[in-house]
C-alpha cells in the first residue's frame, strides 16, 4: 500500500511540474504548508522530487525540502539521486546514496537503477565497481534494470568485455538488458555482435530503442551501406521513425557522399512532420555540406529559428571544406554578433578556412583569440591546422617553428601538415625531416612515405623513391589503395584502383578511353612521375588512367544523364594527375564535377577547380 502511495501522482504535483519559476514553486510550497500536506512523507518525496526532475536550475531549494523532513523516504533520496543522475554535477547523486545508508533505510532497486546510471556518466572505474559490489550485498544483482545499467556503464568505461561477461552471466536476459548490450556493443564499435543479438531479439520485440541502436552503430563505425540497409528493413517492419533515427541515416548518407539519398532523407522527415530539432538541422546541414551541395546546406541554415554552437561549426566547416574561406571568416563574424560563444570545434572550422585562402594574418588572429578573448586552450588539431596555415602559404620556417614551440608534444598531423607544405613547394631537405619525425611516433604511417617517395619522384631521384619503397616494404608498411564511391540512382557504387569487377566495367573501359583521347587532343600530358613502379611510359599512363577517381568519372560520364553533376567521394588526396586531368576533363566534357577527397572539396568546373590548386 505504501509503495503504490509513492508512485500515484497527486495534481498538485502535475501543477508543480508546469510552473515556470521558483517564484511559482514558492507559491505552491507556501499552500502547501499552510493545508499541512506536507507531513505526509511521501508526498513531500513526489514534491521535492518533481522539483529536482521538471526544474533541474532549483536542485538546491528540493535539496532543503529533503534537509528540512524529520522523516525522508527512500522515495525522495531516490528522486534526488534520479534528478543528480541527468544533471550537470552527477556525482552529487552518491551523496544522496550514502545519506540513504547513514539514514537506516534499505535501498531499492530504483535507486541502484538511477545509480548505476550516474556510473556510466562519471567514468570513475573504482566508483563503478563500489556500486556493483552494493548491489550485489544488497541482492539486486538480477534485477534487469540494474544489470542493464551496469552493461552500459562498464561499456561506458570501455570495459567491454566486463560488459558481455556480465551479459553471458544472466540465465534468460529479456529485452531490457538485450537492449543495454546491443547499444554497448553498436556504440564500442563490435557491431557484428550487436547484430548477433539483434538478429535474436523476436520481430514483435524490435522497438524503436533496438533498430536505432543497430543503425546508429554501422553509422558511427564507417559501415554506412549496412546502416541504410538497416533503416529500410525498418521502414519495412512499420517501426515508427524518430528523430535518433534520422540522424544516423544522415550520418552514414554523409560519410558516403551519396547526396540522392540523404535528399531522400530530408524529403521523408518533411513528409513525416519530424520537427526539425536543433540536432537534425545540423544534421542535414552537415550531410549537405559534405556531400557538396553548400547552397543547400546554407538554405536550411538560414531557415533553421533555433541554432547552437553545433549549428554554426557545422556551417563555418561546412564552407571552409568546400573553399569558401573568405564566406566562412563572414559567417564566424555573424556568429559572433549573434553573441554565440564559439568552441573548440567552432576554431578547427575557422583555420580550415583561413588555410584553404591562405590568410595567414588572420588565422594568426583567431588562433590567438583562443586564449586571450575566449579562455579555450587550443589542442592538438588546432597547432595542426596552424602549421598547415603556415606551410601551405610557403612559409615552411614558420611552420617549422610554429611546431617546435607547441606547448605539448607535437602530433603526426602537425608534422605531416609540414611535410605536405614540402610537396607543394619541394622543400626536399624540410620534407626528409618532418617524415624523420613522423615515423618516430607513427613509424607505419603510410601516407608520410607516400608523399616523400612522390617528392622524390618529381624531382626525378629515383634511387630515393627505390629506397622508400624498400623501406615499406622491410617495416610491412602498404600503401592504402584508392576507394572512390559514386551515387547512381540511389546506389552507391565503388570503384579501386585496378579492379575490373564492376558489371559495366567493359563499358567503363570503353569511356575510359575516350577520355585520354579527349585529353590528348586537348594537349593534356600525363604527370607520371607519381607511378612509382618500374614500367614504360606508356604503362604509366594506362595506370594513372585507372587511378578509382577517373574510373569513378567515367561510369558518371555514362550512368548520368547530360548535364548533371557528378559527384564522388575518395578515401585518399586526390594526386596530381588526377587532379589536373579531371580540370579539363570538366572542360572537354562540359560536366562539373565535384570530389571531395580526404581533406576537401574540389568543384571542377569549365577547366577550373575551386581549390585553384591549393591543396
Amino acid at each position: 500500500m505504501s509503495r503504490l502511495r509513492s508512485i500515484t501522482k497527486h495534481p498538485t504535483i502535475s501543477l508543480v511540474e508546469s510552473c515556470s519559476g521558483l517564484r511559482e514553486i514558492r507559491q505552491i510550497h507556501t499552500q502547501l504548508l499552510i493545508n499541512g500536506l506536507l507531513n505526509d512523507p511521501f508526498f513531500l518525496a513526489q514534491f521535492l522530487g518533481s522539483i529536482a526532475l521538471h526544474h533541474p536550475n532549483n536542485m538546491d531549494y528540493s535539496q532543503q525540502l529533503l534537509d528540512q523532513s524529520h522523516n525522508p523516504t527512500v522515495f525522495a533520496f531516490n528522486s534526488m539521486i534520479r534528478a543528480h543522475s541527468k544533471g550537470p554535477i552527477p556525482e552529487r547523486s552518491f551523496h544522496f546514496f550514502h545519506r540513504i545508508l547513514s539514514s537506516n533505510l534499505s535501498p531499492d532497486n530504483y535507486t541502484f537503477t538511477f545509480l548505476v546510471r550516474t556510473c556510466a556518466r562519471v567514468s570513475l572505474p573504482k566508483t563503478s565497481l563500489a556500486v556493483h559490489a552494493s548491489v550485489i550485498k544488497h541482492g539486486f544483482e538480477l534485477d534487469p534494470h540494474v544489470q542493464s545499467g551496469l552493461i552500459n556503464s562498464y561499456a561506458e568505461l570501455g570495459f567491454l568485455d566486463s560488459s558481455r561477461r556480465l551479459f553471458s552471466e544472466i540465465y534468460e536476459p529479456d529485452l531490457v538488458t538485450r537492449t543495454a548490450m546491443l547499444s554497448s556493443c553498436a556504440r564500442s564499435g563490435e557491431v557484428d555482435f550487436a547484430q548477433k543479438l539483434f538478429d535474436e531479439i523476436p520481430y514483435r520485440d524490435r522497438d524503436a530503442i533496438v533498430w536505432n541502436a543497430m543503425i546508429a552503430g554501422y553509422a558511427q563505425c564507417g559501415r554506412s551501406r549496412e546502416a541504410l540497409h538497416l533503416f529500410h528493413l525498418m521502414q519495412k517492419e512499420g517501426v515508427e521513425v524518430n528523430e535518433a533515427t534520422m540522424v544516423s541515416v544522415l550520418s552514414a548518407c554523409t560519410h558516403l557522399g551519396a547526396l540522392d539519398q540523404g535528399r531522400w532523407a530530408h524529403a521523408y522527415i518533411e513528409r513525416n512532420r519530424l520537427h526539425l530539432t536543433v540536432t537534425l538541422g545540423t544534421a542535414l546541414i552537415d550531410m549537405y555540406s559534405k556531400c557538396g551541395n553548400m547552397g543547400r546546406a546554407m538554405d536550411i541554415f538560414w531557415e533553421m529559428r533555433e541554432k547552437n554552437v553545433y549549428t554554426w561549426s557545422a556551417t563555418i566547416g561546412g564552407l571552409a571544406m568546400n573553399g569558401a574561406g573568405e564566406e566562412c571568416l563572414k559567417l564566424f563574424d555573424l556568429m559572433k554578433q549573434e553573441g554565440v560563444m564559439p568552441n573548440e570545434v567552432t576554431f578547427i572550422a575557422v583555420l580550415r578556412g583561413c588555410s584553404v585562402v591562405g590568410l595567414v594574418e588572420k588565422g594568426r588572429k583567431h588562433f590567438d583569440s583562443m586564449t586571450q578573448v575566449y579562455g579555450l586552450e587550443p589542442e592538438l588539431e588546432h597547432y595542426g591546422c596552424m602549421a598547415d596555415l603556415y606551410g601551405r602559404a610557403g612559409l615552411l620556417d614558420d611552420a617549422f617553428n610554429f611546431i617546435n614551440n607547441m606547448p605539448m608534444t607535437p602530433h603526426a598531423g602537425a608534422w605531416g601538415a609540414l611535410l605536405n607544405a614540402c610537396r607543394i613547394h619541394k622543400n626536399m631537405e624540410l620534407g626528409e625531416l618532418a617524415l624523420s619525425k613522423i615515423l618516430e611516433l607513427e613509424d607505419k604511417n603510410h601516407g608520410a612515405y607516400v608523399l616523400l617517395s612522390n617528392m622524390y619522384a618529381d624531382s626525378k631521384d629515383w634511387d630515393s623513391v627505390s629506397n622508400v619503397r624498400q623501406l615499406m616494404k622491410v617495416k610491412g608498411v602498404r600503401k592504402i589503395p584508392g576507394c572512390s564511391v559514386i551515387e547512381v540512382g540511389g546506389e552507391v557504387h565503388e570503384f579501386f584502383v585496378g579492379d575490373k569487377s564492376h558489371p559495366r566495367y567493359g563499358e567503363i573501359e570503353v569511356m575510359l578511353g575516350e577520355i585520354s583521347r579527349r585529353l590528348r587532343l586537348s594537349g593534356y600530358v600525363a604527370n607520371t612521375n607519381p607511378v612509382l613502379f618500374d614500367i614504360e611510359e606508356e604503362d604509366k599512363e594506362d595506370a594513372l588512367c585507372r587511378h578509382s577517381e577517373k574510373v569513378a568519372i567515367a561510369f558518371g560520364l555514362i550512368s548520368l544523364g547530360e548535364g548533371v553533376p557528378i559527384r564522388i567521394v575518395k578515401n585518399l588526396r586526390v594526386c596530381g594527375d588526377c587532379h589536373d586531368a579531371t580540370k579539363i576533363i570538366s572542360r572537354v566534357f562540359s560536366r562539373e564535377i565535384i570530389v571531395r577527397d580526404r581533406n576537401r572539396f574540389h568543384h571542377f568546373k569549365d577547366g577550373e577547380c575551386s581549390c585553384k590548386g591549393y591543396w
